[in-house]
């Protein structure tokens, strides 16, 4: 029923049959529904915003994992004595990367990239016994980092 008043209103007021407006309820009730519609697509919009600042981390973490195993097989398939400076060189694309190694062995190692504007931290882990990788971020089930902590399923 406000759905047919409103369109007879709106039909008359572009034919110029009629001077009458709105009404003030109407006018009310349009804006609380768009007041609704933004409190519901905001927060929508700043969680992709913040997917997408931790995309590039975790494309850089891959980047960096890449040049470790490059690094690796140059180096008697070992990782000790990478460094973040030796990635870079394999891979220039990680020369903006917020770059941590650690828990360098022979077999096994550590890598942490941190956004830069999002502040969340994306690791791949080399486990020295197994070789296997595991992909773990932090904080959980915000940006990017899904609600296990395992950004690589």
């Amino acid at each position: 029923m406000l759905l047919q008043k409103l369109r007879e209103r709106v039909g008359a007021r572009l034919s110029g049959n009629s001077e009458s407006g709105f009404t003030l309820v109407e006018l009310l009730v349009v804006m609380l529904i768009l007041g609704i519609l933004a409190a519901i697509a905001i927060p929508a919009f700043f969680n992709q915003k913040q997917k997408a600042n931790d995309a590039q981390a975790k494309a850089y973490v891959h980047a960096a994992q890449l040049a470790m195993e490059t690094y690796a097989t140059d180096n008697g398939s070992a990782y000790n004595g990478a460094t973040a400076a030796l990635l870079r060189g394999y891979e220039p694309t990680l020369s903006g990367a917020n770059l941590a190694l650690s828990n360098l062995s022979d077999t096994g190692y550590r890598i942490a990239v941190t956004a830069p504007v999002t502040a969340h931290v994306f690791n791949v882990i080399r486990n020295a016994t197994t070789g296997a990788a595991n992909f773990t971020c932090t904080p959980v089930s915000t940006g990017g980092c899904p609600a296990g902590g395992d950004w690589g399923q």
